[in-house]
């Protein structure tokens, strides 16, 4: 084999092994490529986090607040004994009595009326220190393991973060979006004989609210309202 045809043969194989690697800009290129699919990838997982997180929230906040209409859905608009009036004040006006926990009613199982609930809060910075349950048990703060925290003096941790506050409102019988006053009546006219402070039904609203460790204030999850006609 002669000189000529030896270097025909070394150009040609250099030829060839130079097209058989990547360039400088092709390995950029696929860096790049790789580079935003992971980054794709990672976004999607975060919004499925924030997604499945969220959706965990709101179920929370809906067992919370369907415990408050489980708890209170035997009970009447108001109290049974001394119902809802307007009384005489002393100097010759009218004030509405019955409104509220009556006297003595501290306990959760003392509120035996829908009104006894109105403004009332569960949680932290409420009136009572945590969210409650249907049977009027403040939930205590539960591990993943199933065990219930304690603290120092042997009593249940309440529910972190968690509140329900509640709200009582009369309405109109003919129209529940319109609120009426908590002393409101409607006098008698031509074939109507009027209505009673105690004769409206009741518009009850449960919001929950959650604040987690990093959160500057409670967030509003969910909120449930009923009739009680």
């Amino acid at each position: 084999m002669d000189a000529a045809h030896l270097g025909r043969v070394y150009r040609t194989s250099g030829r060839r092994s130079r097209r058989g690697g990547f360039t400088l800009i092709e390995t950029a290129i696929a860096a790049v490529i790789i580079g935003v699919g992971v980054v794709a990838i990672i976004e999607s997982q975060q919004a499925f986090l924030r997604s499945n997180g969220w959706s965990s929230h709101v179920a929370t906040a809906t067992y919370l607040a369907n415990e408050i209409r489980e708890l209170t859905r035997n009970n009447p608009r108001h109290d049974p004994v001394t119902g809802l009036f307007l009384g005489q004040t002393g100097g010759g006006g009218t004030a509405l009595v019955g409104w509220g926990p009556e006297l003595g009613e501290v306990q959760i199982t003392d509120l035996d009326d829908m009104d006894d609930f109105d403004d009332l809060a569960f949680g932290p910075g409420g009136d009572y220190p945590g969210p409650i349950d249907a049977f009027g048990n403040v939930i205590p703060k539960v591990m993943p393991d199933g065990t219930i925290v304690l603290d120092d003096q042997g009593e249940p941790v309440p529910m972190e973060g968690w509140a329900q506050r509640v709200v009582v409102e009369k309405v109109d019988p003919f129209n529940y979006s319109t609120v009426r006053g908590d002393d409101y009546e409607e006098p008698a006219r031509a074939g109507f004989p009027g209505r009673a402070v105690d004769q409206f039904p009741l518009r009850v609203t449960v919001f929950v609210t959650y604040q987690g460790p990093f959160d500057s204030q409670p967030r509003q999850i969910t909120q449930v309202s009923w009739i009680v006609p």
